[in-house]
């Protein structure tokens, strides 16, 4: 028979250890210590060589269609999504104003042609009434000087008798009619050339079309011109429409804007990166970006162009005010411009303000943190508006040239008309010889064109 003692002592017995259990778990020890070392090896030679962020966004320029002057609304040509291409015509505006203004400034710049051609013309004018007053000097200077000598001649007769005493006078009145005669000839000439000094002023070293009575003309037609043709709306860029806010029949004024053009060819990223990141980021550097609406079958290379200036808090609307009340540190981020390549951009288009992830390689830090170099280039620009500019000075050079007409001619023959009179006029009036070259030595130019 067995006692209690013999029924409980193999129970009290401990059970021998588990070999196969110590060794899973040796090997899962094992494992874990081989992948926290490849894990550390990885991420020392190859994570830390990269910097990433999903705080990325796709941002682009929005150009704004505001008009440079004000009217009615009277067409919309293009609407929200619709593709647009450089110079085509977005809004019309009523240019009923403008037509009239540019009338009136038309009609203004071709009077103003003909009165300065007048100016022109009066050169050679006055120029034949001088060698007119010379000759009618010259003759009252001869009648002076015979008599004088008939006043000389009858001096010793008149004690005599041989000539009467009311001949005698006859001949003093004569002689201080000629003195009379010679000054009002030679205050006409005097007249007549300080007329001529004072239209010259008007138009020494110039000509009609760089008179600046028709340059002040021409430029309120080239003001009139641009406000009649800016009543019609260009696009600037190629892109498509978006935020569409102007109506058919609106009253709109200058700069207030009415649609935008997105130039979807000309997009970068903005990552934003957190300020314990930008130690190794250097400007060049090679950066790896996803597009949320393309998933991870699409990417694309891009390069860092630029790093922010500020943080975003600083910059931004409301900045916080950190030297007030409790205060929290919060990690800040700052912008880094990524640009897109423009063949991988062309194949998967994006979209203003989608987000990205963007992973940088840093591997290279020869780089600067900073731009250092300006621009050689304009970042944008446009040719839209430059026909218009050329058309508005084609459209006054039209004017000008329709309103000279043949002046040259007309006022070379009036000089040579004028060349033949000065000694005509003297021979007219026996003149000496002498004094008719010096009259016709008064030469006649044509007018300036």
């Amino acid at each position: 028979m067995t006692s209690p003692q013999d029924n409980t002592a193999p129970a009290a017995v401990a059970p021998a250890g588990n070999p196969t259990r110590k060794k899973a778990l040796t090997a899962v020890a094992a494992a874990v210590a081989v992948i926290g070392v490849a894990y550390g090896a990885y991420y020392a030679l190859v994570l830390n060589h990269y910097e990433s962020t999903d705080n990325a966004y796709v941002q682009g320029n929005v150009v704004q269609l505001t008009p440079q002057v004000g009217g009615t609304v009277l067409a919309i040509n293009a609407d929200d999504t619709d593709f647009v291409k450089a110079g085509q015509p977005l809004v019309r505006l009523d240019q009923a104003d403008a037509q009239v203004a540019l009338d009136q400034a038309e009609a203004q710049l071709a009077q103003t042609v003909r009165e300065v051609r007048t100016l022109f013309a009066n050169n050679s004018t006055l120029k034949a009434q001088i060698a007119l007053r010379e000759a009618d000097l010259a003759r009252a200077q001869a009648d002076l000087v015979r008599a004088q000598d008939d006043v000389s001649r009858r001096a010793p007769l008149v004690a005599s008798g041989a000539v009467g005493k009311e001949e005698f006078n006859h001949a003093n009145a004569q002689l201080a009619a000629s003195k009379s005669a010679v000054a009002a000839a030679q205050s006409a000439s005097l007249a007549a050339r300080e007329q001529l000094t004072s239209n010259q002023a008007l138009t020494d070293n110039t000509s009609v079309e760089e008179h600046p009575n028709v340059q002040r003309a021409a430029a309120r037609v080239r003001e009139a011109y641009l406000a009649l043709r800016r009543a019609d709306l260009l696009s600037p860029v190629d892109g498509y429409i978006a935020k569409r806010s102007v109506q058919v029949g609106q009253r709109v004024q200058a700069g207030a804007p009415l649609m935008s053009v997105i130039a979807l060819n000309q997009l970068w990223v903005d990552a934003n990166f957190k300020e314990s990141q930008l130690r190794n980021l250097r400007i060049g550097q090679p950066v790896t970006l996803q597009a949320d609406v393309y998933g991870k079958k699409v990417e694309y290379r891009g390069k860092i162009e630029g790093l922010g200036a500020g943080t975003g808090s600083a910059f931004s609307l409301l900045p916080a005010q950190n030297a007030t009340g409790n205060w929290i540190k919060v990690v800040q981020r700052v912008p880094v411009r990524v640009a897109l390549d423009p063949k991988e951009l062309a194949e998967h288009p994006l979209r203003v303000g989608l987000s990205m992830d963007a992973k940088v390689d840093v591997s290279n830090t020869d780089g600067k943190m900073l731009a250092d170099v300006q621009r050689s280039s304009a970042i944008a620009q446009t040719t839209v508006f430059d026909l218009v500019n050329q058309s508005a000075d084609g459209e006054v050079r039209k004017i000008i040239a329709s309103n000279l007409g043949h002046a040259l001619k007309a006022d070379t023959k009036v000089a040579r008309r004028s060349e033949v009179a000065a000694p005509a006029a003297a021979a007219a009036s026996g003149e000496t010889v002498a004094s008719s070259a010096v009259a016709a030595a008064v030469k006649l130019t044509p007018v300036k064109q």
